[in-house]
């Protein structure tokens, strides 16, 4: 009587069904704690579950380890496979992760959802065709998650939606392919290989049948070709679909940016295989003749942006290409001229034949002309430049005939002379690391860019150049580098002359700017030395001792590359500055031209000293060109002061 009266007070405070036994409670009584009314508890709605493709199922079917309630917190995963056994055996495994034993790989309750778990037909479904790329990338675009499976496909699903099948299915193409459609085995959506499983859809060998489910004519003609051939072999070079039109970014061939769109078939996508000396001497091809087809007709058209001139494909063939000695091929001699005509109408037989991977034609007749412009070439150029050469040398030396002024004494020319040839040196080898593939590095230092050569070509002049730096300070404690010095120090008169400079050559003023002995060009170009040696110094000491800087300074990878990019890019400036600045300043300025021969013999012409130091020749003008910083001995005086009828 007690139980029964206790029994009635539970029920009417409405607390029955909270503490009922599995066999006196039903899915109403669940729904009272899982009502959202909680929000420690998650909500379930009748609505959620009446829409549900187990409407009608017990939560004790799913939850079958639910006694009583209320429930242990902690709660069996729901086993779906308990139900859908053949599905479970097929799910054992998601691309590399192994269902159940590697955490974060999906569950069925990720793609499927949880309560209102919609038909695979229901538009609205996370795993209907419509929705289904969408339900992928929440775990293939989240960099947190392909960081830590090491999938280095990052952003797929971002590739995907912009893909000619992308497009297609988001105008509403049911037909488009989609995930399963290429990473479903055997057309199950739950058996996702990886690629290194020989079952795997997207395994190598197994690409062509599985884009062959929708385009089954080209993997027929894929087949058949060289390439099917050589893929049914079991050779991993063997190009596949993948290859050639990508994975999941795949373009329309119309679409410029696509590998197999006229403007880029050859260099981009047939060129990074028949260029690899590696391939070509496995298959015994003939080495070179992508560079044949991009510097043809044909090839210079393409790049020149003609969307209607033949390519790779236009005389291969796109899927079915065969080579030319198989009776079947485009391009055998029997095929030639239909091949040919499909561009070129009406074309003969034998003009059929002229090969096309070929810059000059074969022939008798092209060979002479060939052989005559060759000779041609190389006697009137050869003529120009003897000529120039000449008449450079003449001007050079009628320059050296002049009364002269002296400029450098020979400790200077030997200091400037190191530092020519030591930084033209480094120039030339440091930029034949970056620019390896380049043809004026790849002639001086071999094909493959001369790395061992060049590196030790370029620490010598590093070092020849470090040693010029040493010497020149050194010579700055003499007498007379403290008046070359002296002569550096910037000031406000550099500001006055730039002004100056400005105004005259603009016209806005007729008098030139009076520059002494060192112009504010001259002191600018110096102090830009004195900067770059610094940071070229540094940066080329951090790269060349790198195992030294990393143990020692405990430097990361990252510092190392910031020292890099600062070694090529100072480089770069110094470079240009040299080829812009100096240059024209010694050689090409009209006043100076053919060139200031201080560098060589210490003296500059007279006349020339007049145009460009104005201010130190005219007060020094009457001293037999003695430097205010200098006093050379009499001998060194009256040596560099040639006469205009001496002979040089």
């Amino acid at each position: 009587m007690l139980f029964l009266t206790c029994a009635l007070l539970v029920g009417l405070s409405g607390g029955f069904s909270r503490f009922a036994r599995a066999a006196d409670f039903d899915d109403s009584d669940c729904l009272m704690c899982h009502d959202g009314s909680d929000s420690d508890i998650p909500a379930v709605s009748q609505d959620q579950l009446g829409h549900s493709v187990h409407e009608g199922f017990a939560c004790t079917d799913c939850h079958a380890d639910i006694a009583d309630i209320p429930h242990e917190d902690d709660l069996a995963p729901v086993a779906c496979g308990s139900c859908h056994e053949d599905i479970g055996d097929e799910y054992t495994r998601h691309g590399l992760g192994i269902v159940g034993v590697t955490d974060g790989v999906p569950s069925c309750r990720d793609c499927h959802g949880t309560h209102e778990i919609l038909a695979v037909s229901d538009p609205v479904s996370p795993v209907n065709v419509r929705n289904l790329p969408q339900t992928c990338a929440r775990c293939h675009d989240d960099i947190n998650l392909t960081s830590k499976f090491d999938i280095k496909l990052a952003h797929a699903g971002e590739s995907y939606e912009t893909s000619v099948h992308g497009l297609a299915h988001q105008r509403g193409d049911d037909l488009a392919a989609v995930c399963i459609s290429c990473h479903g085995t055997q057309g199950s959506a739950h058996r996702i290989l990886p690629r290194g499983d020989t079952e795997s859809a997207i395994n190598h060998f197994n690409v062509p049948h599985t884009c062959g489910q929708c385009h089954a004519e080209e993997e027929a003609e894929y087949w058949e070709g060289i390439h099917g051939h050589f893929t049914l072999r079991g050779d991993t070079h063997a190009p596949v679909c993948t290859d050639c039109h990508g994975e999941h970014g795949i373009l329309p061939p119309d679409d410029p940016r696509a590998t197999v769109s006229p403007y880029r078939l050859a260099e981009s996508t047939c060129t990074p295989c028949h260029d690899s000396a590696r391939l070509n001497e496995s298959f015994g091809l003939e080495k070179g003749r992508d560079v044949t087809f991009i510097d043809s007709y044909h090839g210079l058209k393409s790049r020149a942006g003609d969307t209607t001139v033949a390519n790779c494909a236009s005389c291969h063939g796109a899927h079915r290409i065969l080579p030319s000695s198989d009776p079947r091929s485009s391009i055998s001699p029997d095929s030639l001229q239909v091949t040919c005509g499909g561009c070129h109408t009406g074309i003969s037989a034998k003009a059929a034949q002229v090969p096309i991977h070929a810059i000059v034609p074969e022939g008798k007749w092209p060979g002479l002309f060939r052989v005559i412009y060759t000779l041609l070439i190389v006697g009137v150029i050869g003529g120009m430049v003897g000529y120039v050469l000449l008449d450079y040398r003449r001007q050079y030396r009628e320059s050296l005939r002049r009364p002269q002024i002296a400029r450098m004494s020979k400790n200077a020319i030997i200091q400037h002379m190191l530092l020519f040839v030591s930084f033209t040196v480094l120039v030339i080898t440091g930029l034949a690391l970056r620019y390896s593939a380049h043809w004026p590095f790849q002639w001086l230092f071999g094909w493959d860019g001369g790395f061992g050569i060049r590196g030790t070509i370029h620490r010598c002049a590093a070092a020849l150049f470090l040693f010029s730096v040493v010497w020149h300070v050194i010579y700055l404690f003499s007498r007379e580098g403290r008046g070359f010095l002296g002569g550096m120090v910037p000031g406000r008169r550099d500001l006055v002359e730039v002004a100056q400079a400005i105004r005259y050559n603009l016209g806005l003023s007729r008098e030139k700017p009076r520059f002494g002995r060192f112009s504010f060009v001259e002191r600018a170009e110096y102090w830009a030395l004195v900067w770059g040696t610094v940071v070229m110094a540094a940066t080329g000491f951090a790269l060349w001792f790198r195992n030294f800087v990393v143990l020692r300074f405990d430097a990361t990878a990252s510092f190392l590359e910031v020292m890099r990019v600062i070694h090529l890019y100072e480089a770069w400036l110094a470079t240009l500055a040299i080829l812009v600045w100096h240059f024209y300043g010694v050689i090409f300025k009209p006043g100076v031209y053919p060139g200031n021969p201080a560098w060589l013999t210490g003296s500059m012409p007279a006349e020339m000293h007049e145009e460009e130091h104005p201010g130190e020749h005219e007060e020094h003008g009457h001293r037999g060109g003695r430097d205010r910083h200098e006093d050379p001995a009499p001998a060194e005086r009256k040596r560099r002061e040639v006469r205009a009828d001496a002979p040089v």
